[in-house]
Formats: C-alpha cells, sequence, structure tokens
C-alpha cells in the first residue's frame, strides 16, 4: 500500500529531481491548472504550453516553492503569470487591434470586447493606471483573475481582510474617476 505524501513533499522531492514525485505532483494539479487558466484564455494550445511551462519550471528548479503558503495559491501564481507572458508574446495586442476592428464593423459588441476597448483605450484605462500598484494587484487578482477573496490573500501575499480593504478602495477610486 503507497503512502499518500504531501503536496510540499512532492514539490521538494521533484525539484530534487525525483521522476516519480514530479509525476504524481503534475497528475495531482495540472488538471486544476488548466481549468483555471481557460477561464483567462479560450485557446486551449496557449492554456497546454502554459501548463508544461509551469511544470517544466518546478522540474528545472527554476521555480521554487518557499513553503510560505499553499501549493495551488504558489501553482496559480507562476502559472497565471506565464500566461500573461505568453499573451503579449503571442501578440495579444494585434488581437486587442483586431478585436477594436471587429467592434467598428458591428452593430453589437460583446461585453467582454467593450470592457476590453475600454480597459486598452478608454477612461478606465487612465483611471486603472492611477490606482497605486497595491489595489491594481488586488482588481487583478479578484476581478480579472476571478480569485476568492481567500486566493487572493495566497497569491498576493497579504492577510485575507486586506484584501477586502484594498478591494473596496479600488472599486472606490475607479468611480469618482469615472463619474
Amino acid at each position: 500500500m503507497s503512502e499518500t505524501r504531501s503536496d510540499g513533499d512532492l514539490l521538494r522531492a521533484a525539484a530534487d529531481g525525483d521522476r516519480r514525485a514530479f509525476e504524481e505532483l503534475y497528475r495531482r494539479f495540472a488538471p486544476w491548472l488548466t481549468a483555471r487558466l481557460r477561464g483567462r484564455c479560450a485557446d486551449p494550445g496557449i492554456v497546454d504550453d502554459v501548463v508544461q511551462e509551469t511544470f517544466l519550471a518546478i522540474w528545472r528548479g527554476t521555480a521554487r516553492y518557499r513553503e510560505d503558503g499553499d501549493v495551488t495559491g504558489w501553482l496559480w501564481r507562476i502559472g497565471s503569470r506565464r500566461l500573461v507572458d505568453a499573451l503579449r508574446g503571442d501578440g495579444a495586442r494585434g488581437r486587442m487591434r483586431q478585436a477594436l476592428a471587429r467592434l467598428r464593423h458591428r452593430h453589437e459588441a460583446s461585453a467582454e470586447e467593450r470592457v476590453l476597448a475600454g480597459v486598452e483605450h478608454g477612461d478606465l484605462a487612465g483611471a486603472l493606471v492611477r490606482l497605486s500598484p497595491e489595489l491594481r494587484a488586488v482588481l487583478q487578482a479578484t476581478v480579472i483573475d476571478g480569485l476568492t477573496t481567500r486566493e487572493a490573500a495566497v497569491v498576493l501575499g497579504i492577510p485575507p481582510g486586506t484584501v477586502k480593504t484594498r478591494a473596496l478602495r479600488a472599486r472606490k477610486q475607479l468611480r469618482e474617476a469615472l463619474a
């Protein structure tokens, strides 16, 4: 009968080159990470590449778990950052221009396209830039990434109460800036 290892034990063993630990870690977390990233990116090819790159970083030791938070938050932080990098490197601005061009040629734009256009070019972009980095990070985690307060707290390394307070302050500042 095999003994089930903790997530932290698996990470340490995988970082030390234990192939079985790495395979178990992948089986445990790759489906979860894939599902979460697909919530942010509709292209399954990009998502699959990002998941592979995330786990390769663990195997190669370029991503080291410091045992200061739960493993899922740590994996999400790596995966979401790699997704942003992949989207930027894969022509995200070009896709934004294409979406804006479609907006001009259609009568009814989707809500997502209107928000993206506002974030990139409208008043919302200016209002977001004027927020402090701490407030922007909380909005990114809770609104764009769709994390719960608890998950955002893990990812950002701050208490859940601070996440709530910063989210309220950020929303208030955005409302004032856009009024």
